[in-house]
């Protein structure tokens, strides 16, 4: 009898959720299924110790609010005084990153970190004009060729995080499907992206796989802006695949021109960078991001212990590099949560990868030459499949995967 009345009250409580998210939306976020890590400090930081941050833009970027925020966490955690950290926002990639790099060592910094891609040439420059300094930089290609002791590249293993946002809009997908909004032959997303590099690459290609894996049935059409920060582009963008049918929306650009486009058009959303669940609460689903905050925290533990900071990091669940946020219940679909959680345990043991289960030109992959050791002609010089599936990041930090695999489409490569 006690079976027989949990089983009924299951029953109750799932038609209870059912009729909450078919009557007003009232379910809202969920937790993390992917949340930050407590960092772990176990060094002694000297008093008159500086690290200066250079972004390329300011708050109203998600791309740079989010190592903005890595800042603040890192700064709290350790209980580094304001005159300890030094923030330069709006840092153009070019002569400027050097300019501002230089005043920073003026300053007392014992570590420069910068975050454009662009601003590497620049911070190379600095390394080599300021050897008793550390100079790191995210998403930069040239550290392990350059062979500067105090030069260092830095990443995540953000395609884990796109992978598992992209089977949250698979699923998303299928519901659309069974509840007849969309035919299986309909499950067409769209993707904003800044560039065709293989960062971009990389993260559109994973979101799509991860979306895949639930709904086989699934294409995506990928538009391109040529920025990576610009609202206007990026909405326009955002609007011009809605236009061509497409029914999901994410993006790898800095702005809110893609969620804020899917609001108004009432458009499933999957964000980048941070939740756009306050100024999009009808369409956003979850966002993956990379959580800056470990590395901060192993950059500033080298140098207070005087140990080598490696020449490209990367960083993933494990490490606490990869994060998602909380997931909207009122927009993604029932079990979206626990999909997640079992391919983030995939993840961890081995058992799910990423770059595996594609084909181009409607042929499996099973050897490829990437582009490591970047030249000026972008030379393919490194075997990275392995064991069957892409090797992403793991020959240096910054992604390299830049295959055009079957089932996506990209309406514009001029960028």
């Amino acid at each position: 009898m006690k079976k027989i009345l949990a089983l009924l009250l299951a029953v109750a409580m799932i038609f209870s959720l059912a009729a909450c998210k078919q009557n007003g939306g009232a379910l809202g976020m969920s937790e993390s299924p992917l949340a930050a890590k407590a960092l772990t400090v176990d060094y002694e930081i000297a008093d008159d110790f500086k690290i200066g941050f250079i972004c390329l833009h300011d708050e109203n970027s998600t791309y740079d609010l989010n190592f903005i925020n890595g800042v603040k966490t890192i700064q709290e955690t350790l209980k580094l005084k304001d005159e300890q950290v030094i923030l330069k926002t709006n840092v153009p990639e070019g002569n400027e990153c050097y300019v501002a790099a230089k005043d920073l060592v003026g300053q007392g910094c014992d570590i420069v970190f910068a975050n454009s891609f662009g601003h590497e040439d620049f911070m190379i420059q600095a390394a080599r004009e300021f050897p008793e300094v550390q100079f790191c930089h995210a998403t930069g290609t040239k550290a392990h060729t350059e062979g500067l002791d105090n030069y260092h590249n830095a990443f995540a293993s953000i395609y884990q995080g796109r992978y598992l946002a992209g089977i949250a809009a698979g699923l998303k997908l299928n519901e659309m499907i069974e509840e007849g909004t969309i035919k299986a032959e309909e499950a067409k997303m769209g993707y904003v992206g800044a560039f065709t590099y293989a960062e971009v690459i990389s993260g559109y290609t994973s979101f799509y796989l991860g979306a895949k894996s639930v709904c086989p049935s699934v294409t995506m059409e990928v538009q391109f802006t040529g920025s990576w920060y610009d609202a206007t582009e990026e909405k326009n963008a955002a609007e011009a695949l809605i236009a061509k049918k497409c029914v999901l929306i994410s993006q790898h650009a800095d702005s809110m021109g893609a969620p804020s486009a899917c609001e108004a058009a009432g458009v499933p959303n999957v964000s980048y960078n941070g939740s756009t669940y306050d100024a999009c609460p009808e369409t956003f689903i979850v966002s993956s991001r990379i959580d800056w905050a470990p590395y901060y925290n192993y950059i500033i533990r080298c140098v207070s212990k005087g140990e080598k900071i490696a020449a490209d990091w990367c960083g993933g669940i494990e490490e606490g590099s990869v994060v998602l946020t909380g997931i909207n219940l009122d927009v993604a679909a029932e079990g979206t949560a626990d999909k997640i959680k079992t391919a983030i345990d995939g993840l961890k043991d081995g058992s799910v990868k990423v770059f595996t289960d594609f084909t181009k030109d409607g042929a499996a992959v099973t050897t490829y030459m990437a582009d490591v050791d970047t030249d000026a002609a972008y030379t393919p010089d490194t075997e990275a499949i392995e064991n069957g599936a892409f090797a992403e990041s793991s020959k240096r930090s910054a992604p390299y995967f830049d295959i055009r695999i079957d089932g996506i489409t990209l309406l514009n490569e001029k960028f």
